[in-house]
This record gives C-alpha cells, sequence and structure tokens, in this order.
C-alpha cells in the first residue's frame, strides 16, 4: 500500500544515428543502465481484520461514543443548569423591583 510504483523501463529502440561514427566518436568505457527491479504485486488484502482486532475496534469505537456522548450530556446540563440559574435571578429582581415600587 505504501511502497513505491515504479513504471516499467523504457523498451524503444535505440534511434540510430545517419553518419558513421568514428573512433574520436566513441567513449574509451561506457556504463551500462542501471537495472530498476520490479515491485512485487501483492495479492492479499491490505488490511486483514482478526476476530480480536475486530472486537478491539468495536469496544474502541464505543468507548469513543460514550466520552463524546458524555461529554455532550455534561454541556447541555451546563446550558440548563445556567439557563434556570439566570430565570431565577430575573424572577428575585423583578419581586425586589415590584417591592420597592409599590413601598416608595
Amino acid at each position: 500500500m505504501f511502497t513505491p510504483k515504479y513504471p516499467p523501463p523504457d523498451t524503444a529502440p535505440a534511434p540510430t544515428l545517419a553518419r558513421v561514427p568514428t573512433t574520436a566518436d566513441i567513449p574509451a568505457v561506457q556504463a551500462p543502465a542501471p537495472v530498476v527491479p520490479a515491485v512485487p504485486v501483492s495479492q492479499r488484502p491490505a488490511v486483514q481484520l482478526t476476530p480480536g482486532s475486530a472486537l478491539a475496534l468495536v469496544a474502541g469505537g464505543g468507548a469513543v461514543v460514550l466520552v463524546v456522548g458524555a461529554v455532550l450530556v455534561s454541556m447541555l446540563l451546563a446550558v440548563a443548569i445556567t439557563g434556570v440559574s439566570v430565570a431565577l435571578v430575573a424572577v428575585v429582581l423583578r419581586l425586589l423591583l415590584k417591592d420597592l415600587n409599590n413601598h416608595g
């Protein structure tokens, strides 16, 4: 999966020159072209799940769901408690202002 894929080596014939080379044109030593080995192709799937790893994957997913659910419920509870507190403060302030206007 993460191994590089090499293109096949070029198999085109070398171009021929129109003129006849002389001994001055031919180099003394010519290095052979490097050979790139072919990459073997695997016939098995990239990921193999055994029963143990599948169970671990399910348990890990369940744990993630429980943790995210607990965080979301906690945030919802915090918002609800804050809303109730603000409503209670509003009622108390309203009663205090009404009492202040009646006795003034």
